[in-house]
């Protein structure tokens, strides 16, 4: 029985092949665990985040009401104009931003526009009447008023700070009686699912110091209330938000469906009025760009509006690189230019390790032919064929995982500028050469097929050459490789053409890298 048993036996060569047919290579090992550590930390995310209470779905729809008595003003600024009819809101035009991203030239973006949308900043009162969508009110030197037959008068200012419109309401009470009232506010609109595009789109609330998401679809399904101290609701799209905040210490807010519409509210206690005097309540509204900038503008006048914006995982990389890209483009003025001086800091910030990383490759290739020495020298002693692996590495000063660092490194890069193109409104209409918007795919696949040949060009010059087992991992990692280029090429396709340009660009350098070691090797 010992015979079957020796270095020699069928069953010892089964053995060893098996084992063989079982190693993977180091890149596979650590793209399997990277795309492990993604899908738990997004399994962790929606398992521990907060869940709004949920409430039984109103079959409700957008009341008809007929406004043609009530007069339609106009509210404008250096940033935007908007459509005021009694308590209503809508047709806010940004008079910075052109609807068609590819056209300057366009009609301005306009909020609030469709049919049936709105934002509404009433009163609801007790002891006495309110104004009410129909009322038509007085206006004199930008402020309008109202009285009702008890005596009370109603006077409402409004104002625009930035991308904030203010609507302050003074309610001076003159009849014989204690009054109160309740202000309320509401955003009524259509949902956007078609511009998500990667970024969170749907409803987005401040309750008590976090932030709330639900998507358009969930909206759809059920309805969701908040009670909060301070705080704020509306909804955001990939480049804009229309958000409301009533100055209160408590509030009731809601997101609903209405028909085919949508719905998010806000009430306020109810505030008492004795006879004789005056209260104001203020309500502010943002109806503009999710641009951090103008956002933390606004901070100021709707506390955490500038948390809004979807950073996605890699928040701390995207920040970094949309003040990044927009520094540099002060200077150089197009964001083209300013993606591709990017990209050659970051390469050159990498440089100790992507040194380090094709000098470990070349190593590699010069080992190869050892290296398939070894393996079949020592095939069914698995034991010994690690120890003299790990001395012929220690001979060569190198490791199986150096060649990986800087595609680690760049992972994270990769992901946070891809979410920055998308979320950055000016990369919206920024412009390079035939590309007119590079938060856009690139419309002639020019990119992406120049970014396949670079990347296939790149690999070239890495692949292993000489004599090579072609059953080992290295050999089995290129062969699967090969098919990179074309893969990355289809995917890149339909990606934001920055992100298709910072690639294009990486390869490039990293060519001009490879070329220069190999010459000082020689």
């Amino acid at each position: 029985m010992v015979k079957y048993l020796d270095n020699k036996s069928g069953f010892q060569q089964w053995n060893a092949a098996r084992d063989a047919n079982k190693k993977k290579s180091t890149f596979a090992g650590m793209l399997w665990w990277v795309v492990l550590f993604l899908t738990a930390w997004w399994v962790m995310s929606w398992w521990m985040g907060p869940k709004p209470q949920t409430v039984e779905t109103e079959t409700e729809s957008v009341e008809s009401i007929d406004l043609s008595l009530v007069p339609v003003t106009e509210i404008s600024s250096d940033d935007l104009t908007a459509d005021v009819q009694g308590l209503r809101i809508s047709n806010v035009e940004l008079l910075k931003y052109a609807s068609n991203a590819s056209d300057d030239e366009s009609a301005p973006v306009t909020l609030l526009g469709t049919q049936g949308a709105f934002a509404e900043v009433g009163l609801l009162s007790n002891g006495t009447t309110a104004p009410t969508a129909t009322t038509v009110w007085t206006e004199k030197d930008g402020v309008a008023t109202w009285k009702n037959s008890d005596g009370v008068k109603f006077s409402r200012k409004i104002t625009i700070e930035g991308y904030v419109i203010s609507i302050n309401d003074t309610i001076n009470n003159a009849s014989n009686k204690e009054i109160a009232v309740a202000p309320y506010a509401r955003i009524v609109r259509a949902n956007d699912m078609k511009s998500s595009a990667g970024v969170y789109t749907g409803a987005v609330a401040f309750v008590n110091s976090d932030i709330e998401h639900e998507d358009w679809r969930r909206i759809a399904e059920e309805s969701f209330a908040y009670s909060t101290t301070k705080g704020f609701i509306g909804f955001v799209d990939q480049y804009w938000e229309t958000v409301l905040s009533i100055i209160s210490p408590d509030q009731t807010m809601r997101v609903k469906a209405l028909g085919d519409m949508f719905q998010a509210d806000v009430a306020a206690n109810a505030v008492s009025i004795a006879s004789g005097t005056e209260k104001n309540i203020t309500t502010n509204l943002y109806i503009g760009p999710r641009d951090r900038r103008m956002l933390v503008a606004a901070d100021g006048m709707i506390a955490g509006i500038d948390q809004t914006v979807d950073y996605g995982w890699f928040w701390f990389f995207v920040r970094p690189i949309l003040w990044l890209l927009h520094w540099l483009n002060s200077f150089v003025m197009n964001y083209g230019l300013a993606i591709i001086i990017m990209t050659l800091l970051l390469r050159m910030a990498m440089w100790p390790l992507t040194r380090k990383s094709y000098v470990s490759m070349m190593a590699m290739q010069k080992m190869q032919p050892e290296m398939s020495r070894i393996q079949k020298l020592y095939a069914n002693d698995k034991a010994r064929m690690q120890m003299e692996m790990m001395r012929l590495y220690q001979t060569h000063k190198t490791s199986p995982m150096s060649g990986c660092l800087p595609m680690l490194i760049q992972i994270p890069i990769f992901f946070a500028l891809y979410k920055a193109l998308l979320i950055s409104v000016q990369m919206r209409s920024a412009h390079f050469l035939w590309i007119s918007d590079l938060a856009a795919m690139d419309p002639y696949f020019i990119l992406p097929i120049l970014m396949g040949l670079t990347m296939w060009f790149q690999q070239r010059l890495q692949t292993t050459s000489g004599n090579v087992n072609q059953n080992d991992a290295v050999a089995q990692t290129q062969k699967a490789m090969k098919w990179m280029p074309i893969l990355f090429t289809v995917l890149f396709a339909w990606m934001p053409a920055g992100l298709v340009l910072y690639w294009t660009v990486s390869n490039i350098f990293g060519i001009g890298q490879m070329y220069y070691i190999k010459r000082l090797k020689k």
